[in-house]
């Protein structure tokens, strides 16, 4: 019994940590995103015509996804640890 509720809090402690620490660079993504359409939008309206190739910022973009879904990758591992917690009798 102690060993199950031992690895329930160590679970659920990974869940909160891996959310918290993808919260920020989720953020970032979506704020960084959202300038790179306006962006595109602006140069369609001006007329402008953009290559499609990787920029400092495409490139920050692609960074923060990856640091995002990394540690939501790491609270699924704790939801799963969480699971398992509950399956130990």
């Amino acid at each position: 019994m102690g060993a199950s509720l031992a690895v329930i809090a160590l679970g659920a402690a990974i869940v909160v940590f891996g959310l918290l620490r993808a919260r920020a660079p989720w953020a970032t993504y979506q704020e960084l995103k959202a300038q790179q359409e306006n962006i595109a939008r602006y140069e369609a309206w001006r007329g402008g015509i953009r290559d499609g190739g990787r920029t400092g910022a495409s490139v920050a973009i692609e960074q923060a996804r990856r640091r995002a879904l990394t540690w939501a990758g790491v609270a699924v591992v704790g939801l799963v640890v969480l699971i398992a917690g509950f399956a130990i009798r």
